[in-house]
Protein backbone atom coordinates (compact mmCIF):
# COMPACT_ATOMS: atom_id res chain seq x y z
CA UNK A 1 0.00 0.00 0.00
CA UNK A 2 1.32 3.36 -1.14
CA UNK A 3 2.08 6.35 1.73
CA UNK A 4 -0.31 8.94 1.93
CA UNK A 5 0.78 12.14 -0.41
CA UNK A 6 3.17 14.52 1.52
CA UNK A 7 1.59 17.56 0.17
CA UNK A 8 -2.16 16.27 1.45
CA UNK A 9 -0.55 15.61 4.93
CA UNK A 10 0.83 19.04 4.76
CA UNK A 11 -2.51 20.83 3.97
CA UNK A 12 -4.47 18.65 6.47
CA UNK A 13 -1.68 19.94 9.13
CA UNK A 14 -1.70 23.31 8.42
CA UNK A 15 -5.69 23.28 8.54
CA UNK A 16 -5.78 21.71 12.13
CA UNK A 17 -3.22 24.18 13.30
CA UNK A 18 -5.91 26.47 12.16
CA UNK A 19 -8.63 24.98 14.30
CA UNK A 20 -9.94 22.05 11.50
CA UNK A 21 -10.34 19.20 14.04
CA UNK A 22 -11.76 17.17 11.15
CA UNK A 23 -8.12 17.66 9.42
CA UNK A 24 -6.82 15.91 12.27
CA UNK A 25 -9.51 13.06 12.12
CA UNK A 26 -7.96 12.40 8.10
CA UNK A 27 -4.12 13.02 9.03
CA UNK A 28 -5.00 9.98 12.00
CA UNK A 29 -6.85 7.70 9.43
CA UNK A 30 -4.44 8.21 6.91
CA UNK A 31 -1.14 6.99 9.07
CA UNK A 32 -2.77 5.40 12.50
CA UNK A 33 -2.55 1.85 11.45
CA UNK A 34 1.17 2.26 10.04
CA UNK A 35 2.36 4.38 13.32
CA UNK A 36 1.15 1.88 15.29
CA UNK A 37 2.22 -1.28 13.30
CA UNK A 38 5.97 0.76 13.77
CA UNK A 39 5.85 1.02 17.47
CA UNK A 40 4.55 -2.21 18.38
CA UNK A 41 7.61 -4.16 16.30
CA UNK A 42 10.44 -1.40 17.18
CA UNK A 43 9.47 -2.19 20.77
CA UNK A 44 9.32 -5.46 20.37
CA UNK A 45 7.06 -8.80 21.96
CA UNK A 46 8.68 -7.98 24.95
CA UNK A 47 7.29 -4.58 25.50
CA UNK A 48 3.84 -4.71 23.73
CA UNK A 49 2.15 -3.44 26.69
CA UNK A 50 3.86 0.12 26.12
CA UNK A 51 2.53 0.00 22.18
CA UNK A 52 -0.59 1.98 23.33
CA UNK A 53 0.94 4.47 25.75
CA UNK A 54 3.80 5.20 23.02
CA UNK A 55 1.18 5.32 20.30
CA UNK A 56 -1.13 7.42 22.07
CA UNK A 57 1.83 10.11 23.38
CA UNK A 58 2.85 10.27 19.78
CA UNK A 59 -0.02 11.66 19.01
CA UNK A 60 -0.46 13.64 21.96
CA UNK A 61 2.84 15.67 20.80
CA UNK A 62 1.24 16.61 17.64
CA UNK A 63 -1.27 17.84 19.33
CA UNK A 64 0.71 19.84 21.59
CA UNK A 65 2.91 21.08 18.52
CA UNK A 66 0.07 22.08 15.92
CA UNK A 67 0.60 25.19 16.26
CA UNK A 68 4.21 25.39 15.84
CA UNK A 69 4.60 22.64 13.06
CA UNK A 70 6.20 23.25 9.60
CA UNK A 71 7.50 20.87 6.82
CA UNK A 72 11.38 22.29 7.74
CA UNK A 73 12.20 19.81 4.12
CA UNK A 74 10.27 16.99 6.18
CA UNK A 75 7.07 15.14 5.05
CA UNK A 76 4.14 15.22 8.08
CA UNK A 77 5.29 10.98 7.98
CA UNK A 78 8.49 11.32 8.54
CA UNK A 79 8.36 13.87 11.75
CA UNK A 80 5.49 11.94 13.19
CA UNK A 81 7.96 8.42 12.65
CA UNK A 82 10.30 10.59 14.29
CA UNK A 83 8.62 11.34 17.46
CA UNK A 84 7.41 7.58 17.69
CA UNK A 85 10.67 6.55 17.42
CA UNK A 86 11.91 8.68 20.37
CA UNK A 87 9.39 8.28 22.27
CA UNK A 88 9.89 4.07 21.72
CA UNK A 89 13.45 5.05 22.88
CA UNK A 90 12.43 6.61 25.72
CA UNK A 91 10.27 2.83 27.17
CA UNK A 92 13.32 1.32 25.95
CA UNK A 93 15.34 2.73 28.04
CA UNK A 94 12.93 3.21 31.01
CA UNK A 95 12.80 -0.55 30.64
CA UNK A 96 16.79 -0.99 31.61
CA UNK A 97 17.57 -2.11 28.72
CA UNK A 98 21.12 -0.09 27.56
CA UNK A 99 19.99 1.07 23.77
CA UNK A 100 22.47 2.72 21.48
CA UNK A 101 20.77 5.13 18.95
CA UNK A 102 23.81 6.69 17.33
CA UNK A 103 26.60 4.05 16.94
CA UNK A 104 26.93 3.94 13.08
CA UNK A 105 28.98 0.05 13.18
CA UNK A 106 27.68 -3.02 13.41
CA UNK A 107 26.42 -3.43 17.03
CA UNK A 108 26.97 -7.51 16.46
CA UNK A 109 30.17 -7.70 14.65
CA UNK A 110 32.60 -7.71 17.41
CA UNK A 111 35.77 -6.18 15.92
CA UNK A 112 35.73 -9.28 13.70
CA UNK A 113 34.78 -9.70 9.39
CA UNK A 114 31.59 -7.47 8.29
CA UNK A 115 28.60 -9.26 7.87
CA UNK A 116 28.41 -9.97 3.77
CA UNK A 117 24.46 -9.33 2.22
CA UNK A 118 24.93 -12.30 -0.40
CA UNK A 119 27.12 -15.48 1.94
CA UNK A 120 23.25 -16.61 2.34
CA UNK A 121 21.93 -16.27 -0.42
CA UNK A 122 21.94 -19.78 -1.26
CA UNK A 123 19.33 -20.64 1.57
CA UNK A 124 16.49 -17.99 -0.74
CA UNK A 125 17.33 -19.44 -4.23
CA UNK A 126 14.37 -21.96 -3.98
CA UNK A 127 12.03 -20.29 -1.82
CA UNK A 128 8.38 -19.95 -4.03
CA UNK A 129 7.42 -16.61 -5.06
CA UNK A 130 5.29 -14.56 -3.37
CA UNK A 131 1.74 -14.50 -3.72
CA UNK A 132 2.21 -17.90 -5.52
CA UNK A 133 -0.02 -20.76 -4.33
CA UNK A 134 0.62 -24.78 -4.99
CA UNK A 135 -2.05 -26.38 -5.26
CA UNK A 136 -1.92 -28.03 -2.02
CA UNK A 137 -1.77 -24.41 -0.53
CA UNK A 138 2.14 -25.68 0.51
CA UNK A 139 3.29 -22.15 -0.45
CA UNK A 140 0.87 -20.01 1.11
CA UNK A 141 1.92 -22.07 4.57
CA UNK A 142 5.46 -21.17 3.87
CA UNK A 143 5.03 -17.45 3.86
CA UNK A 144 2.50 -17.55 7.14
CA UNK A 145 5.84 -19.20 8.67
CA UNK A 146 7.82 -17.11 6.75
CA UNK A 147 6.08 -14.05 8.08
CA UNK A 148 5.94 -15.28 11.65
CA UNK A 149 9.82 -16.17 11.15
CA UNK A 150 10.93 -12.36 10.18
CA UNK A 151 9.32 -10.87 13.13
CA UNK A 152 11.27 -13.23 15.60
CA UNK A 153 14.39 -12.09 12.91
CA UNK A 154 13.52 -8.57 13.73
CA UNK A 155 13.76 -8.92 17.23
CA UNK A 156 17.13 -9.83 16.99
CA UNK A 157 18.23 -6.88 15.50
CA UNK A 158 19.92 -4.16 17.29
CA UNK A 159 17.60 -1.07 17.48
CA UNK A 160 19.60 1.32 15.26
CA UNK A 161 19.03 -1.95 11.91
CA UNK A 162 15.85 -2.96 12.94
CA UNK A 163 14.58 0.82 13.14
CA UNK A 164 15.93 1.11 9.45
CA UNK A 165 14.62 -1.71 7.89
CA UNK A 166 10.80 -1.38 9.60
CA UNK A 167 11.07 2.43 8.42
CA UNK A 168 12.34 1.70 5.12
CA UNK A 169 10.64 -1.71 3.90
CA UNK A 170 7.58 -1.67 6.31
CA UNK A 171 6.52 1.95 5.89
CA UNK A 172 8.04 3.12 2.82
CA UNK A 173 9.87 6.20 4.19
CA UNK A 174 12.80 6.59 1.16
CA UNK A 175 16.32 6.38 2.32
CA UNK A 176 17.01 9.94 2.75
CA UNK A 177 13.74 10.12 5.08
CA UNK A 178 14.78 7.57 6.72
CA UNK A 179 18.08 9.35 7.91
CA UNK A 180 15.66 12.50 8.95
CA UNK A 181 13.45 10.23 11.21
CA UNK A 182 16.52 8.95 12.59
CA UNK A 183 18.86 11.63 13.29
CA UNK A 184 21.68 10.39 11.14
CA UNK A 185 23.79 11.01 8.14
CA UNK A 186 22.33 9.03 4.93
CA UNK A 187 25.54 6.64 4.25
CA UNK A 188 25.06 5.82 8.16
CA UNK A 189 21.12 5.14 7.70
CA UNK A 190 22.29 3.29 4.24
CA UNK A 191 25.06 1.11 6.24
CA UNK A 192 22.26 0.29 9.04
CA UNK A 193 19.62 -1.08 6.34
CA UNK A 194 22.26 -2.92 5.01
CA UNK A 195 23.66 -5.00 7.69
CA UNK A 196 19.79 -5.46 8.69
CA UNK A 197 18.80 -6.97 5.22
CA UNK A 198 22.21 -9.19 5.97
CA UNK A 199 21.45 -10.40 9.18
CA UNK A 200 17.56 -11.19 8.65
CA UNK A 201 18.56 -13.17 5.32
CA UNK A 202 20.82 -15.03 7.51
CA UNK A 203 18.31 -15.65 9.91
CA UNK A 204 15.59 -16.46 7.90
CA UNK A 205 17.54 -18.86 5.80
CA UNK A 206 18.44 -20.46 8.95
CA UNK A 207 15.18 -21.35 10.28
CA UNK A 208 13.72 -21.85 7.13
CA UNK A 209 14.23 -24.31 5.26
CA UNK A 210 13.57 -23.85 1.27
CA UNK A 211 11.21 -26.15 -0.90
CA UNK A 212 12.65 -29.32 -2.86
CA UNK A 213 14.15 -28.59 -6.02
CA UNK A 214 11.41 -29.83 -8.66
Amino acid sequence: MPAPDPSEDDALMAGYAAGNATAFERLYERHQAALYRYVRRVLGASLASHADEVFQDTWLRVVHARERWAPQGASFRTWLFTLAHHRAVDVLRRSGREVSIHRDDDDDAGGGEPWQPDADSAAWQLWPAPGATAVDGSDKLFWRHAGERLLGCLEQLPLPQRSAFLLHHDDGLPLDEVARALDVGFETAKTRLRYAMSKLRTCMGAYLAPLEAP
